[in-house]
């Protein structure tokens, strides 16, 4: 006889949340896009100019373009090509508001272990995309 698996709580909660989340999010790149093709907002670096700047370094990129690093797109936010990182931070950002859903859940079924690293979780997400701990190549 096989044993029918079943999804907890918790899962079920973490599961709606990342599917509205995540086609809220691939709304957001499509109309982002869209706005970008469209030319509504002027890009930051213009659609014919792309190509020279492929072959370069990130470094040798961010100095030509005079592009921003890290959260500093946020400031260029009106324009088009940047305006279009606001769908992939959201979607980026997904995963932190799943964990704070089921924070309660664990805590309400007395899964304490279980509350505290979800809590944890969401801390070194946070900590990471904060920009705070200057690692990596930029």
């Amino acid at each position: 006889m096989e044993k029918k698996l079943k999804a907890t709580e918790e899962q079920i909660a973490y599961a709606k949340l990342l599917d509205i989340g995540m086609k809220l999010g691939l709304l957001i790149l499509v109309v982002t896009f869209i706005i970008y093709l469209t030319g509504i907002f002027t890009p930051h670096i213009p659609v014919n100019e792309i190509s020279k700047y492929w072959g370069l370094s990130v470094h040798d990129y961010l100095k030509a373009t005079n592009a921003p690093h890290g959260w500093g797109w946020v400031n260029l936010v009106n324009k088009g090509d940047f305006l279009n990182f606001t769908g992939i931070a959201f979607l980026a950002g997904v995963t932190v508001f799943c964990y704070l859903r089921i924070i309660p859940i664990f805590f309400r079924k007395k899964d304490t272990v279980y509350g505290i690293l979800a809590i944890l979780e969401v801390l070194v997400l946070t900590l990471a995309a904060s920009g705070i701990l200057k690692t990596g190549g930029h």
